[in-house]
């Protein structure tokens, strides 16, 4: 996806370079791209690894996904979000406060992002900070990049006891983490790996006196790039009791500082360019509009919503409003870590919609949401998301060849004789059949990740 495109503009920017080649310069950021053939002299005695039969695409981006959850795309029983919460996943991630599984889980959780080929990801963290210590340290060690938080819960049902700290405690575990992670690798959120979010789960396991305390604490530190991450409006059940705990006209009132009765102010909006709420599944109109506004993005998760019988996020209303969508696995209610199968499944869902709200994605459309717009989403578009000259080398490796069922429909799929046309199905093959063993190659800028790092 060539620049800097809006959703709308994706097609007219998608650009397909038939034998082409890739050129990183040694402190890993993209010197050139183009068909191998017109490659400049000054690059003519570099190496050259890979061959005409390989793919290579943009890093994928998660713009949700859950570190605690990492063991629990198999939770059975648990019926829709509440109670799945209450009987799956309170007692999963309560088994983070023990060092040794947290330090397990961390592992698994970054070795499965290798290889997904999600080079970035933005993670609902563990409420333990043994736990997310883990986390950092073995996502520093893989090279990958990361966006995490503690999960900050202050009240909750007894089976969520073990993950409640006092409001206080919650502010401090915050601030704390923010100063021993957010941008500890270079001191420079602007090219940072590593980076802190403030994340309560959601408003119904934090209190108006969390969520004032979480809008200074936020003041304090947006400036040096701290993100807000939490869920919204991801189940109708879900949405009915914020909006009778609060007495709020709104769900998303209670994150933009209207979380007094009848959405009075009680402090600050945890909105703007770096917060990114997850699902946004039954929002209404002017909840949309302020997402906008405020330049706040929205996870798409279509996997989990099927799960979780959520429903699905409109995609043409949404994208009508101009909010920028990237996508989320939400592992582990989704239990797809390759963004290309989340895409899948978001194919499907939205061709799927009744009448007039039904669309049908275009690949580029596709590729744009599952690179693109998650970099646009974590404010870091300038660095990585696309192959622009002088971003980050952060991409994928694909052999075909490695899985069969994909390399077959490449091999014998009906191609168009125009060559935009006969690209953009290319694209699309790739996106619905692509699988994990196809991807030989993950990249951050430039340098090979591997699970032998971790």
């Amino acid at each position: 996806m060539a620049g800097s495109p809006t959703l709308a503009e994706a097609r007219s920017q998608l650009r397909s370079i038939p034998n082409g080649a890739l050129a990183v310069r040694a402190q890993g950021t993209i010197a050139w791209r183009g068909p191998f053939v017109e490659l400049p002299a000054e690059f003519a005695s570099w190496g050259v690894s890979g061959d005409a039969g390989h793919f290579l695409l943009p890093g994928f981006v998660d713009a949700h996904v859950h570190l605690a959850q990492t063991y629990s795309t198999d939770a059975f029983g648990g019926g829709q979000l509440l109670d799945w919460l209450d009987s799956c996943v309170f007692p999963a991630e309560a088994r983070l406060q023990d060092t040794a599984f947290a330090s397990r889980i961390a592992r698994d959780f970054t070795r499965r992002r290798v290889a997904a080929g999600t080079t970035s990801a933005l993670v609902f963290g563990s409420a333990f900070p043994e736990a997310q210590h883990e986390l950092f340290e073995a996502t520093e060690r893989s090279g990958l990049r990361i966006v995490s938080g503690r999960g900050i819960q202050t009240v909750g049902p007894e089976s969520s006891a073990e993950l409640l700290t006092t409001e206080a405690t919650a502010l401090e575990l915050s601030a704390a983490e923010i100063s021993r992670w957010h941008a500890a690798d270079t001191g420079d959120a602007a090219n940072a790996l590593l980076q802190v979010a403030l994340v309560p789960r959601f408003s119904l396991s934090v209190t108006p006196t969390t969520l004032a305390g979480l809008g200074d604490l936020y003041d304090d530190v947006r400036a040096s790039g701290v993100y807000f991450h939490s869920h919204l409006s991801e189940n109708v059940g879900e949405i009915a009791a914020v909006e009778s705990v609060y007495d709020t006209r709104r769900y998303l009132d209670t994150y933009d500082g209207l979380f007094r009765p009848g959405s009075a102010r009680g402090g600050s909006s945890l909105l703007g360019r770096r917060s990114i709420v997850a699902h946004a599944v039954h929002c209404t109109d002017h909840e949309l509009s302020r997402l906008a506004e405020t330049g706040s993005s929205i996870a798409h998760c279509p996997t989990s919503q099927q799960f979780l019988a959520s429903g699905t996020m409109p995609w043409r209303r949404t994208a009508d409003f101009g909010v920028n969508v990237a996508i989320g696995s939400d592992v582990g209610a989704g239990d797809e870590w390759l963004i290309s199968r989340v895409l899948n499944d978001a194919f499907k869902v939205h061709l799927s919609e009744p009448g007039t709200a039904s669309v049908s994605l275009h690949p580029a459309e596709m590729l744009f949401t599952g690179t693109l717009a998650g970099a646009r989403a974590l404010d870091m578009e300038e660095r990585y998301g696309n192959f622009d000259v002088g971003k980050d080398a952060d991409f994928l490796v694909i052999e075909p060849d490695r899985w069969e069922p994909l390399a077959i429909v490449l091999d014998n799929g009906i191609r168009a004789d125009d060559a935009e046309r006969a690209a953009e199905q290319t694209l699309f093959t790739l996106l619905m059949a692509l699988r994990e063993p196809a991807i030989s190659g993950v990249f951050v800028r430039g340098r090979r990740v591997t699970p032998d790092y971790i």
